[in-house]
């Protein structure tokens, strides 16, 4: 936990994160006490997975039920083809 801590106050205090405001998320904690917990770590997707699953069920039948709740649909104006630039040449 100290290591977390510590990585936080690192995170919060460094350049890149504060200019696009990111902090450590729920998973970055969660990964810990999974951690702690003997869980191995490429199960943890699953996991955080599972957790959120009732939040986006609640979701899913809010949305049945009041459709004032769905989100507009989303109607891409970009480009049709775009060339592939391999990564070496961006």
């Amino acid at each position: 936990m100290d290591l977390a801590q510590e990585l936080e106050r690192i995170a919060l205090e460094d350049d890149y994160f504060i200019e696009r405001k990111l902090y450590p998320n729920v998973d970055f904690y969660s990964g810990i006490i999974l951690h702690a917990m003997n869980f191995p770590s490429d199960e943890f997707t699953v996991l955080f997975a599972i957790a959120r699953s009732v939040g986006w069920l609640a979701q899913w039948n809010e949305m049945m039920f009041d459709p004032r709740l769905a989100r507009l649909r989303q109607i891409y104006h970009g480009g049709r083809k775009l060339e592939y630039v391999p990564i070496e040449k961006r």
